[in-house]
C-alpha cells in the first residue's frame, strides 16, 4: 500500500465530501455547532474507504 498516495487522496476526498455534506447540512437548516462538527467527522470517515479504493486502483494501473 502506498501510504503517501493514500493520504493525499484521502485529503482531497475528505475536503470534497466534507464540503458537500456541509452545504447539504446548512441548506437543510442544521446550522448548530454539534451538527457542523458531526458533518465534518462524518465526511472524513466516509472519505476513508473511497481513498482506499482509489489508491488500490491507481496502484493496479502502475504495476
Amino acid at each position: 500500500m502506498n501510504w503517501q498516495l493514500l493520504s493525499m487522496i484521502w485529503g482531497m476526498a475528505a475536503t470534497v465530501i466534507i464540503g458537500v455534506f456541509m452545504v447539504a447540512a446548512l441548506v437543510t437548516g442544521f446550522d448548530d455547532i454539534p451538527h457542523i462538527i458531526s458533518t465534518a467527522v462524518g465526511g472524513a470517515l466516509v472519505a476513508i474507504p473511497i481513498a482506499l479504493i482509489v489508491t488500490k486502483k491507481i496502484n493496479r494501473i502502475e504495476s
